[in-house]
C-alpha cells in the first residue's frame, strides 16, 4: 500500500514538471518560428510498465537541445522537403544562376562596346594616314609651283640682265666717245650745221642739239631702268628660289609625318586584329558559343551599322541640300521681285518723262534681270569625259592604295582622279583640295559619272583629305586608305561628303 502510494506521488510530481517545462519548451517554439510535434517515443515507457521506472526521470530535461531548433528555422521556407530524397535546384540556386546570366549578358555587352570602339578607331587611323598622305601631295603640289615659279624668276632676270649688258655697253661706247672727242658722236656730226649763219641755220642747228641730247639721255636712262630691273628681277628670282627651299623642306616634313603616320597606322591596324580576336573569343566564353559565330555575327552587325550609317548621311545630306536650295529660291525671287520693281518704276520714270515710243523704246530696252540672276550650268566638260574617267578607275579595281601613286601598280586617292581624269585630256594636280579648286562645284542631284566627290575633315575646301570618282546609283570608286585595295562602295560609306564638282 505504502509503495502504491509512493508511485503516485512520483507520478503526479512527474506530470507536475511536464506542466511547467512545456509552457517554456511552446514560448522557444514560437520564437523560433518553427512548431515541432513533440516525438512519439518522448512519452516514458515507465507509464506503462513500472520495471523501467528509475530510467525515466534523466529524459526529462528537454531544454539543452534547444539550439537544434534554431538550425531547422535557418532553412528557407518556400522549399519543400526533397521528395523521395532526389536532389532539385533550391531558391539559392536560381538566384545565382540568374545572377551569372546576368553577369555574362553584362560581359558581352562590354565585349561589344570595346569592339564598337575598335572598328571606330580604325576608322579613324585610316582617316589621319589619308590626310597625312594627303597633306603630303599638298606639299609636292606646292613645292612643284615653287620650282616653276623660280625658274620662271631666274629666266626673267636672266633676260633682264642681258637688256642691262647691252644698255650698259651703249652707256660706255657713249662715255668712251665724248672723253676722246670732248662731245658726243651726235654732237660731232652736226659741226658743219654750226658754221653756217641765218635764220634757218639756226633753227637747224637748236633741232639738231635737241636731238642729240634726247638720244643721250635715253641711252642714259635705259641703261639705269635696265639696271634697275635686272637688280628687282634677280631679288625676284631670290625670293621664288628661297620659297622653293622652303617647299622642299615642306615636303621633306610632310613625308616624314606621313611615314610616321602609315607606320603608326599598321600597328594600329595589327593592335587592333588581335584585340579583336581576343574580345571576340571573351564574347564567345560569356554567351557559350563559338568564335566563328560571333565573328559571323559581328561582321552581320557592322553591316547593319554601316546601312544605318550611310541611310543617315544621306538622309542629313539631302536634308541640308534642300534647305539650302530654299534659300537660294528664296533669294532668288527676292532679287525678281526687286529687279521688276525696280523695272517698273524705271518705266513710269521713262513713261513720264519722255514720248510714248521713247517710253516703248526704253522697256524695250530694259535688261532682263531674271535672266541674268540665273546661275551659270555647273559643267563645263563633256558628258563623254566623265564615262571616260569612270571606266579608267573601275579597270583598276582591287590594285593596292600606294602613297603618292600615279599607277600602274598602285594609286592613291587623287592619283587615281587625276589620272581618270587625264585619259579625256583633263590635267588636274595631284592633292585633292587642289582637283576642287580646279573643278566645277555641283550639287547631288546634278552628279554624273566621273564626277569628283570630296571629303574635309573641317567643312573647309583647304582642309579636304578624300576624293572619290562617282559612277551612278550611289556608288563610287576610290583609293580608301593606307593598307587597302582600290574598291567600289557606297557613296556615303564615309558620312556625308562634303563636296561634289566636275573637272
Amino acid at each position: 500500500m505504502i509503495r502504491t502510494r509512493n508511485r503516485s506521488r512520483m507520478l503526479a510530481r512527474i506530470r507536475a514538471r511536464r506542466c511547467r517545462t512545456a509552457p517554456l519548451l511552446a514560448l522557444v517554439l514560437l520564437v523560433s518560428g518553427t512548431v515541432l510535434a513533440p516525438p512519439a517515443t518522448a512519452r516514458p515507457a515507465a507509464l506503462s510498465s513500472p520495471a523501467p521506472f528509475r530510467a525515466a526521470p534523466p529524459a526529462l530535461p528537454a531544454l539543452p537541445a534547444l539550439p537544434a531548433l534554431h538550425v531547422l528555422a535557418a532553412a528557407p521556407t518556400d522549399d519543400p522537403p526533397q521528395p523521395n530524397g532526389q536532389a532539385y535546384p533550391s531558391t539559392g540556386d536560381i538566384d545565382r544562376a540568374r545572377a551569372a546570366a546576368a553577369r555574362r549578358a553584362a560581359a558581352a555587352n562590354a565585349i561589344e562596346a570595346k569592339l564598337a570602339d575598335a572598328r571606330t578607331e580604325l576608322e579613324r587611323a585610316g582617316q589621319r594616314a589619308e590626310q597625312a598622305v594627303e597633306a603630303y601631295n599638298g606639299a609636292q603640289a606646292r613645292l612643284t609651283r615653287a620650282r616653276a615659279a623660280s625658274a620662271a624668276a631666274a629666266a626673267r632676270a636672266a633676260t633682264a640682265e642681258s637688256v642691262r649688258i647691252d644698255a650698259a655697253e651703249q652707256a660706255a661706247a657713249l662715255a668712251a666717245a665724248t672723253y676722246r672727242t670732248g662731245a658726243t658722236p651726235e654732237l660731232s656730226a652736226f659741226n658743219d650745221l654750226f658754221a653756217v649763219r641765218g635764220p634757218r641755220a639756226a633753227a637747224e642747228q637748236s633741232a639738231a642739239v635737241g636731238a642729240a641730247g634726247r638720244t643721250t639721255r635715253q641711252i642714259l636712262d635705259e641703261a639705269t631702268s635696265t639696271a634697275r630691273a635686272a637688280a628687282d628681277a634677280q631679288r625676284a628670282a631670290q625670293a621664288d628660289a628661297a620659297a622653293a627651299e622652303r617647299a622642299a623642306g615642306a615636303v621633306a616634313r610632310a613625308k616624314a609625318a606621313a611615314e610616321a603616320q602609315l607606320t603608326a597606322h599598321q600597328q594600329t591596324v595589327a593592335e587592333l586584329g588581335e584585340r579583336r580576336e581576343r574580345l571576340l573569343g571573351e564574347l564567345a566564353a560569356a554567351r557559350n558559343t563559338t568564335v566563328e559565330l560571333e565573328r559571323r555575327r559581328q561582321a552581320a552587325l557592322e553591316a547593319i551599322a554601316a546601312q544605318q550609317a550611310e541611310a543617315a548621311a544621306k538622309a542629313a545630306a539631302l536634308a541640308a541640300e534642300k534647305a539650302a536650295a530654299e534659300k537660294a529660291a528664296a533669294e532668288k525671287a527676292a532679287a525678281e521681285k526687286a529687279a521688276a520693281d525696280k523695272a517698273a518704276a524705271d518705266k513710269a520714270a521713262a513713261d513720264k518723262a519722255a514720248a510714248e515710243k521713247a517710253a516703248q523704246q526704253s522697256d524695250g530696252d530694259a535688261p532682263d534681270q531674271s535672266q541674268q540672276a540665273a546661275p551659270p550650268p555647273p559643267a563645263p566638260s563633256s558628258e563623254s569625259g566623265g564615262q571616260v574617267a569612270a571606266a579608267y578607275a573601275r579597270a583598276r579595281l582591287g590594285l593596292p592604295y600606294v602613297w603618292g601613286g600615279e599607277g600602274p601598280g598602285g594609286y592613291d586617292c587623287s592619283g587615281l582622279t587625276k589620272l581618270a581624269w587625264q585619259q579625256s585630256g583633263r590635267r588636274l594636280t595631284h592633292f585633292a583640295a587642289d582637283q576642287y579648286a580646279e573643278s566645277t562645284p555641283v550639287t547631288y542631284h546634278q552628279l554624273r559619272p566621273g564626277d569628283l566627290v570630296f571629303w574635309s575633315h573641317t567643312g573647309k575646301p583647304a582642309d579636304i583629305y578624300h576624293v572619290a570618282i562617282y559612277l551612278g546609283d550611289d556608288q563610287v570608286i576610290m583609293a580608301p586608305h593606307p593598307g587597302g585595295t582600290i574598291e567600289q562602295t557606297g557613296l556615303w560609306v564615309m558620312g556625308g561628303p562634303t563636296y561634289f564638282a566636275r573637272p
